[in-house]
């Protein structure tokens, strides 16, 4: 997706083929498990499923050709003579358009390896970017 990008529910975009659309985000979404540079990407265009439009489509199709010219990106695990644990973690704050709720995420390396990750909406609107944070 584009650096600051925002989709949002816009009526005025035309609608497209749900099959096809639906079809095209599952087999992201199955992908994603071995390259999470594009899962977050992936869970902001799954959000479109029941009424996609244009501008949806046309994320899917950059995320496709993304993928084509990166066919050596994903998870590679490796032998590492460090065996320190990192974790990562960060936070929007009112990132998405159509609600205001924030997006939080993490991540962490064993030995240099990336072994888990998660980025999920928060269920509630944060009034601080601390809350959002927190």
């Amino acid at each position: 997706m584009e650096f600051n990008s925002k989709l949002g529910n816009d009526d005025d975009g035309e609608e497209v083929d749900r099959g096809r659309y639906q079809r095209l985000v599952g087999k992201l979404i199955y992908l994603s498990h071995t390259r999470p540079n594009i899962a977050f990407g992936v869970s902001v265009i799954s959000q479109y499923m029941h009424a996609p439009k244009e501008k949806h489509l046309e994320v899917v199709y950059r995320m496709l050709r993304y993928l084509k010219v990166t066919p050596s990106k994903g998870l590679h695990f490796k032998k590492n003579t460090s065996r320190d644990i990192e974790l990562y973690t960060d936070a929007d704050w009112a990132g998405s358009v159509s609600d205001k709720r924030s997006t939080s995420g993490y991540c962490s390396y064993v030995w240099g390896n990336l072994v888990t990750w998660r980025s999920k909406k928060q269920s509630v609107v944060a009034r601080s970017s601390a809350e959002a944070e927190y």
